[in-house]
């Protein structure tokens, strides 16, 4: 049977000393000389101590638990922003609780509130578009976009949009529609607005999908096929669902991908490379937005006096904005040869 682990009043039995020289030795406390500190460390590593949470909580007046609010735990993008921000957590040490505030502001405000009572020692949160996070004496990681207050760090989405409208660009496409969901969500104006900067000279027009579904009902058709008669021969869509919205309903229209019409996404989802044709996307570096999220979030938690009850200060990381990165694949190619189309846009 494996021996049980030592707790700390064992391991000070062990040792010959009191517990509180165990316990200054162990988180770096206390006036002990550096041998004897260095002898109990060792002990404790020999013997498998485990440090208990509960008592670490008693003794620092923190839970080494961090929040985690996410919009809509729906959407396949968010499992694999928690799985990294969980990922990094754990090497500093934290657990994590989730969560969802199913994109409502009223359910985003509660579920920052609960966790607060909870305990967390801090928060990261992916806000609702539109949002504000309210201050609290929590201190809290915001990942949303730089021009979003209080924000923490981002993927850099203006810069993300315009690598993606330079390919398309590039690759002769003189007319581009742009496809948005909600005009309200910070990301999404900041891929759009990216996506502009860099189309100068090419006639470019967006629709906006929630408010085509205030018109003509949820799940309606977005008539890109009218948009393709009319010379547009690229759609740039904000994140991949709605490049697969586009793309079946192109394809449904008998409009062949990318031969007579190109579509990108954005975020690189893992279905994005396995549908057909594979979409051209741009991903996010998630691992460094979580690190460096993270980063910023534990030194606003160490630098912070638990009983401190005044609103924290805004978490700031060492790097605003992280670049993203296009991945081409077989959904976008050479614009295709000019032809008659009419000069009008459709009637959405």
């Amino acid at each position: 049977m494996k021996p049980s682990r030592p707790n700390l009043s064992e391991l000070a039995r062990h040792l010959g000393v009191s517990i509180a020289t165990v316990s200054n030795a162990l988180s770096g406390k206390g006036r002990l000389s550096p041998e004897l500190a260095k002898r109990i460390r060792d002990a404790a590593d020999e013997l498998g101590y485990v440090p208990s949470q509960a008592g670490r909580a008693l003794r620092t007046g923190r839970s080494g638990v961090l929040g985690l609010v996410l919009p809509d735990i729906g959407n396949p993008l968010y499992p694999e922003i928690a799985q990294e921000i969980e990922r990094v957590a754990t090497g500093a040490g934290y657990g994590v609780l989730i969560a969802n505030s199913r994109d409502e502001i009223a359910a985003q405000d509660k579920a920052i509130f609960q966790l607060i009572e909870r305990g967390v020692d801090g928060i990261v949160i992916v806000p609702r578009r539109g949002t504000t996070v309210p201050e609290t004496r929590c201190p809290i990681a915001i990942i949303d976009t730089p021009t979003t207050p209080r924000n923490t760090v981002s993927a850099d989405h203006f810069a993300g949009g315009a690598e993606a409208a330079g390919h398309l660009a590039a690759l002769g496409h003189s007319r581009i529609l742009l496809i948005g969901d909600d005009p309200s969500s910070n990301v999404q104006n900041a891929r759009i607005n990216g996506m502009r900067s860099a189309l100068s000279g090419i006639r470019t027009e967006t629709i906006w999908i929630v408010e085509l579904e205030a018109r003509h009902g949820k799940g309606c058709a977005l008539g890109l096929a009218d948009w393709r008669k009319r010379g547009f021969t690229a759609f740039a869509s904000v994140s991949d669902p709605h490049a697969l919205r586009a793309l079946t309903e192109l394809q449904s229209a008998g409009i062949a991908i990318p031969a007579e019409a190109s579509i990108t996404g954005f975020d690189n989802l893992q279905w994005s490379s396995f549908i057909s044709p594979p979409l051209t996307t741009v991903k996010m570096n998630m691992p460094e937005i979580a690190t460096l999220a993270l980063d910023a979030l534990v030194e606003a938690i160490q630098s912070r006096e638990a009983s401190d009850d005044t609103p924290s200060p805004p978490v700031t990381a060492r790097k605003a904005a992280v670049p993203m990165e296009l991945v081409i694949r077989r959904s976008s190619g050479p614009a295709p040869s000019a032809g008659f189309f009419e000069e009008e846009s459709p009637h959405a």
